[in-house]
């Protein structure tokens, strides 16, 4: 018995066996995949959007338009007037097969019902109905005429742009029939735009007046003008720095030609402008410190002879300009500038002078030390010159023994009873009587002592701010110490409870 293939189900569209890897269902019947579309739009369906009338396939769009009700309040929003069937839609007649070929669109005729005289759509002069109405510059305009004049691109309200001849048109091709030319007012800042090839107003631009971009085609009157050029600045292109209008094609650097704004601009001396790079070369400082960081030597001078023949020499030497007595540098006697100084003890010091006067060691406000000398020293400087000498005073717990060769005459040992610079009456240290400085005091019950001072008067163990005691005869004592020499006496005050202390 030869083999019969099972009866497959027809495709309402085509005809064809439809197979299950391809079949769509819709109003009980199976449709292939590619025929799934819309009767009037070719609009691909799928089941949520698909319906069936009479064994054709529309989308909801265009069923309710065929089939649906008409009149008022029916159309796109309500009360929109709708009377549309979807013949314009239809495929032709004679079409082999049933097979819908691709449908045409076309345009709707708006000029088949006139308006009255200045009252219709200014492009086709048809009535313009509140369904599809487009407004303008105070005129009523069809949604299906409401684009570009020029390319025929679709318009809205805020893409519109109405021209001097009373129609419409995009923003680029407005731009480039109407708008200006020359450089700075292409797609970007600095394109030139000389683009006048329009078909459409070719009328206009042979009128339109030449741009004029040479901006010193227009000079101004003596001090009113461009810095640069000397042309006159108007305000689309203006430009301010010190006070001073500038064409915006001006605003460049002086020697490297580089676009300036009001943020990277410096005014120079020579009342022009320059980037920051450009400036600091040519009138910057010069020398150790003052380059890309600190540490680093700039010496560049920009090429330009005539430039380097203009600028200042830079002085070195801080003590060829000589200030008045006492007021000066106290190192090199030279004058002080707010640009250099640096302060120490209630004197300015130059910034190159202000180092240790040993090692040469530059100096700030936090490693400076004032010596008696009037000098200022490092730490390790001050400790070996006029810190305290002996075993504990070293880098601990080393001995420090500088012979007098390098310790001054008035600090000979480090005791506390040694000859010293001594203080005015009750201004020193109360231990030794010598003048105390700032790198070695301590302080305790509004006196000042030395730190090599600050032990305990009976066992001479080192003391701080936890463990000392002011004791009633004006000297310092540790917390043993002072209890036998001036804490209570008795039974129960001891080493023990129970205990008998009379010791005096």
């Amino acid at each position: 018995m030869p083999f019969k293939p099972p009866e497959n189900p027809k495709c309402p569209k085509c005809g064809k066996s439809v197979y299950a890897a391809e079949e769509r269902l819709a109003g009980g019947q199976k449709w292939h995949k590619t025929c799934f579309k819309c009767g009037l739009c070719n609009k691909m369906l799928d089941s949520t959007n698909c319906s069936e009338h009479e064994g054709e396939l529309f989308c909801k769009v265009c069923h309710a338009r065929k089939f649906g009700p008409k009149g008022y309040g029916f159309g796109g929003g309500a009360g929109c007037l709708s009377m549309d069937t979807g013949a314009h839609l239809q495929n032709p007649e004679g079409d082999s097969g049933g097979a819908s070929s691709t449908s045409a669109h076309i345009r709707p005729n708006t000029t088949s019902i006139p308006g009255k005289d200045g009252e219709g759509c200014p492009r086709c002069g048809g009535a313009v109905f509140a369904a599809e109405l487009m407004l303008a510059k105070g005129r009523n305009w069809h949604k299906a005429c409401f684009k570009c004049k020029t390319c025929n691109k679709s318009l809205d309200s805020t893409t519109h742009n109405d021209g001097p001849d009373r129609d419409i048109y995009c923003k680029v091709c407005y731009g480039k029939q109407f708008g200006p030319k020359g450089y700075g007012f292409g797609q970007g800042a600095g394109i030139l735009q000389s683009d006048d090839s329009m078909s459409n107003g070719e009328q206009y631009l042979s009128n339109k007046p030449q741009l004029i971009t040479d901006t010193t085609s227009i000079m101004a009157k003596e001090g009113e003008g461009c810095p640069r050029c000397g042309g006159s600045v108007y305000a689309a292109e203006e430009v301010l720095a010190r006070a001073r209008s500038w064409h915006r094609k001006c605003f460049n650097c002086r020697e490297c030609k580089k676009t300036l704004d009001s943020i990277n601009a410096c005014d120079a001396p020579d009342n022009d402008i320059y980037c920051r790079t450009c400036y600091a070369k040519k009138y910057g400082p010069k020398g150790y410190g003052y380059a890309c960081g600190s540490g680093f030597l700039l010496t560049d001078i920009l090429p330009n002879e005539e430039n380097d023949t203009q600028r200042p020499s830079y002085v070195s030497d801080t003590s060829k300009i000589k200030a008045a007595p006492g007021e000066g540098c106290p190192r090199c006697g030279g004058a002080v500038f707010a640009a250099e100084q640096m302060l120490a003890r209630n004197s300015i010091w130059h910034k190159k002078c202000f180092s240790c006067a040993d090692c040469r060691r530059p100096l700030d406000s936090v490693l400076a030390c004032d010596g008696p000398d009037k000098e200022i020293y490092c730490k390790g400087c001050y400790g070996k010159k006029f810190g305290p000498k002996g075993y504990g005073y070293g880098y601990s717990p080393t001995l420090v023994s500088v012979g007098e060769s390098s310790a001054p005459a008035h600090i000979s040992d480090g005791r506390p009873n040694a000859d010293g610079l001594k203080a005015p009456e009750g201004e020193g240290c109360p231990r030794c009587g010598i003048a105390v400085f700032a790198a070695e005091q301590m302080l305790c019950k509004g006196r000042v002592w030395h730190r090599r001072c600050f032990f305990c008067g009976e066992c001479r163990r080192t003391l701080d701010s936890t463990n000392l005691n002011d004791a009633p005869d004006g000297d310092i004592y540790c917390k043993s110490c002072y209890g036998r020499k001036f804490g209570p006496k008795g039974v129960g005050y001891g080493i023990g409870a129970g205990t008998l202390q009379m010791t005096s």
